[in-house]
């Protein structure tokens, strides 16, 4: 049984369009990063799923479960 935090493959399909694409393009960044220079993005999916889990469980950002989903810090950012 799947647990009320997780995102199924029929759940994601439905809101995938909805989130904005990343921009990928430095001339439209603040700032240009530095190539290999600092975490790498997280994918979509995991952050929905971190953001979805915190909105379910209750927890705070920083007692997200670092095995799921990573740094916290980085699924926040």
């Amino acid at each position: 049984a799947a647990k009320s935090w997780e995102v199924t493959d029929a759940f994601w399909s439905r809101v995938e369009p909805l989130i904005l694409a990343r921009r990928e393009r430095a001339s439209e960044k603040f700032f240009i990063r530095t190539p290999g220079g600092g975490r790498k993005l997280k994918p979509a999916r995991v952050v929905f799923e971190a953001i979805v889990y915190v909105l379910r469980t209750g927890c705070q950002w920083k007692a997200l479960p670092a095995e799921r989903f990573g740094s916290a810090s980085s699924v926040h950012k």
